[in-house]
Protein backbone atom coordinates (compact mmCIF):
# COMPACT_ATOMS: atom_id res chain seq x y z
CA UNK A 1 0.00 0.00 0.00
CA UNK A 2 1.51 3.18 -1.13
CA UNK A 3 0.77 6.60 0.43
CA UNK A 4 -2.26 7.35 -2.26
CA UNK A 5 -3.61 4.87 -1.44
CA UNK A 6 -3.52 5.27 1.98
CA UNK A 7 -4.40 8.54 1.91
CA UNK A 8 -7.78 7.46 0.35
CA UNK A 9 -8.62 4.90 2.57
CA UNK A 10 -8.56 7.37 5.38
CA UNK A 11 -9.67 10.23 4.14
CA UNK A 12 -13.15 9.37 3.86
CA UNK A 13 -13.98 9.07 7.56
CA UNK A 14 -13.47 12.83 8.50
CA UNK A 15 -16.63 13.37 6.66
CA UNK A 16 -18.45 10.80 6.59
CA UNK A 17 -17.69 10.71 10.63
CA UNK A 18 -18.63 14.48 10.43
CA UNK A 19 -21.51 13.92 8.87
CA UNK A 20 -22.93 11.23 10.88
CA UNK A 21 -22.41 12.73 14.01
CA UNK A 22 -23.75 15.96 12.75
CA UNK A 23 -27.02 14.13 12.44
CA UNK A 24 -26.85 11.97 15.99
CA UNK A 25 -25.85 15.40 17.48
CA UNK A 26 -29.08 16.24 16.01
CA UNK A 27 -30.84 13.75 17.59
CA UNK A 28 -29.18 14.12 21.12
CA UNK A 29 -30.49 17.50 21.10
CA UNK A 30 -33.67 16.89 20.05
CA UNK A 31 -34.49 14.33 22.62
CA UNK A 32 -32.66 15.99 24.70
CA UNK A 33 -30.41 12.54 25.43
CA UNK A 34 -26.96 13.16 26.73
CA UNK A 35 -26.15 9.75 25.97
CA UNK A 36 -26.67 10.09 22.12
CA UNK A 37 -24.67 13.42 22.50
CA UNK A 38 -22.10 11.37 23.94
CA UNK A 39 -22.09 9.33 20.96
CA UNK A 40 -22.04 12.05 18.53
CA UNK A 41 -18.78 13.79 20.63
CA UNK A 42 -16.92 10.36 20.19
CA UNK A 43 -17.18 10.08 16.37
CA UNK A 44 -16.11 13.67 16.29
CA UNK A 45 -12.49 12.71 18.39
CA UNK A 46 -12.47 10.01 15.80
CA UNK A 47 -13.03 12.27 12.97
CA UNK A 48 -10.45 14.77 14.43
CA UNK A 49 -8.01 11.56 15.07
CA UNK A 50 -8.47 10.59 11.20
CA UNK A 51 -7.95 14.16 9.50
CA UNK A 52 -4.74 14.25 11.22
CA UNK A 53 -3.99 10.58 9.63
CA UNK A 54 -5.45 12.08 6.13
CA UNK A 55 -3.33 15.05 6.91
CA UNK A 56 -0.03 13.03 7.49
CA UNK A 57 -0.05 10.65 4.52
CA UNK A 58 -1.54 13.84 2.02
CA UNK A 59 2.24 14.81 1.38
CA UNK A 60 3.07 11.09 -0.32
CA UNK A 61 -0.02 11.00 -2.42
CA UNK A 62 0.86 14.41 -3.81
CA UNK A 63 4.21 13.48 -4.64
CA UNK A 64 2.63 9.99 -6.67
CA UNK A 65 -0.80 12.37 -7.82
CA UNK A 66 1.74 15.12 -9.52
CA UNK A 67 2.93 12.90 -12.10
CA UNK A 68 -0.07 11.54 -13.12
CA UNK A 69 -1.66 12.78 -16.50
CA UNK A 70 -4.40 15.93 -16.20
CA UNK A 71 -3.39 16.27 -12.86
CA UNK A 72 -2.09 20.18 -12.18
CA UNK A 73 -0.36 21.52 -9.38
CA UNK A 74 -3.50 24.08 -9.13
CA UNK A 75 -6.21 21.27 -8.38
CA UNK A 76 -4.34 19.82 -6.09
CA UNK A 77 -3.10 22.88 -4.47
CA UNK A 78 -7.18 23.94 -4.23
CA UNK A 79 -7.63 20.37 -2.22
CA UNK A 80 -4.59 21.45 0.02
CA UNK A 81 -6.02 24.18 1.01
CA UNK A 82 -9.58 22.87 1.40
CA UNK A 83 -8.12 20.15 3.52
CA UNK A 84 -6.21 22.82 6.15
CA UNK A 85 -9.17 24.02 6.76
CA UNK A 86 -11.27 21.04 7.22
CA UNK A 87 -8.49 19.91 9.28
CA UNK A 88 -8.60 23.09 11.13
CA UNK A 89 -12.23 22.56 12.32
CA UNK A 90 -12.32 18.91 12.77
CA UNK A 91 -9.04 19.55 14.92
CA UNK A 92 -11.01 22.04 17.33
CA UNK A 93 -14.97 20.03 17.27
CA UNK A 94 -12.64 17.55 18.74
CA UNK A 95 -11.39 19.22 21.37
CA UNK A 96 -14.67 20.90 22.32
CA UNK A 97 -16.28 17.96 21.61
CA UNK A 98 -13.74 16.34 24.88
CA UNK A 99 -14.87 19.33 26.51
CA UNK A 100 -18.51 18.22 25.80
CA UNK A 101 -17.65 14.57 26.95
CA UNK A 102 -16.20 15.82 29.83
CA UNK A 103 -19.03 18.26 31.11
CA UNK A 104 -21.87 15.85 30.06
CA UNK A 105 -19.88 13.33 32.64
CA UNK A 106 -20.00 15.82 35.63
CA UNK A 107 -23.66 16.95 34.99
CA UNK A 108 -22.71 20.34 34.60
CA UNK A 109 -25.00 23.25 33.97
CA UNK A 110 -23.24 24.63 31.11
CA UNK A 111 -23.04 20.98 28.64
CA UNK A 112 -25.94 21.75 26.90
CA UNK A 113 -24.40 25.12 26.02
CA UNK A 114 -21.73 23.50 24.49
CA UNK A 115 -23.65 21.16 22.36
CA UNK A 116 -24.92 23.76 20.77
CA UNK A 117 -21.33 25.02 20.07
CA UNK A 118 -20.51 21.63 18.95
CA UNK A 119 -23.30 21.63 16.55
CA UNK A 120 -22.11 24.83 15.34
CA UNK A 121 -18.74 23.79 14.55
CA UNK A 122 -19.67 20.50 12.72
CA UNK A 123 -22.05 22.40 10.53
CA UNK A 124 -18.94 24.43 9.13
CA UNK A 125 -17.32 20.79 8.89
CA UNK A 126 -19.73 19.39 7.49
CA UNK A 127 -19.53 22.18 4.47
CA UNK A 128 -15.60 22.03 4.51
CA UNK A 129 -16.09 18.56 4.07
CA UNK A 130 -18.08 18.72 0.83
CA UNK A 131 -15.58 21.12 -0.59
CA UNK A 132 -12.74 19.10 0.08
CA UNK A 133 -14.20 15.64 -0.91
CA UNK A 134 -15.30 17.92 -3.97
CA UNK A 135 -11.65 18.90 -4.71
CA UNK A 136 -10.41 16.12 -3.65
CA UNK A 137 -11.94 13.96 -6.16
CA UNK A 138 -11.42 16.42 -8.62
CA UNK A 139 -7.64 15.39 -8.53
CA UNK A 140 -8.74 12.25 -10.25
CA UNK A 141 -12.15 12.16 -11.73
CA UNK A 142 -11.86 14.97 -14.44
CA UNK A 143 -15.69 14.04 -15.15
CA UNK A 144 -16.69 16.50 -11.87
CA UNK A 145 -14.32 19.32 -12.70
CA UNK A 146 -15.74 22.66 -13.47
CA UNK A 147 -14.14 23.08 -16.56
CA UNK A 148 -15.00 19.98 -17.92
CA UNK A 149 -15.35 20.05 -22.10
CA UNK A 150 -17.66 16.98 -23.83
CA UNK A 151 -15.70 14.69 -25.56
CA UNK A 152 -15.46 14.34 -29.22
CA UNK A 153 -16.99 10.63 -28.44
CA UNK A 154 -20.12 11.71 -26.67
CA UNK A 155 -20.88 14.26 -28.79
CA UNK A 156 -20.86 11.40 -31.71
CA UNK A 157 -22.72 9.47 -29.66
CA UNK A 158 -25.47 12.29 -28.86
CA UNK A 159 -25.47 13.35 -33.38
CA UNK A 160 -26.23 9.35 -33.75
CA UNK A 161 -29.01 9.29 -31.88
CA UNK A 162 -30.52 12.70 -33.02
CA UNK A 163 -30.16 10.64 -36.60
CA UNK A 164 -31.83 7.68 -35.40
CA UNK A 165 -35.17 9.65 -34.90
Amino acid sequence: MNDAHLHMVVNHFPIIGTIFGLGILIAGIFMKNTVIKNVAYILFVVAAIFAAVSMATGEGAEEIAEKLPSVTDQIIHEHEEMAEKLALVLYALGAISLLGLYLNFKNNAKAAAVSYIVLVVAIIGVFLGKQTGTTGGEVRHTEIRANVTVGSNLETNSSEETNED
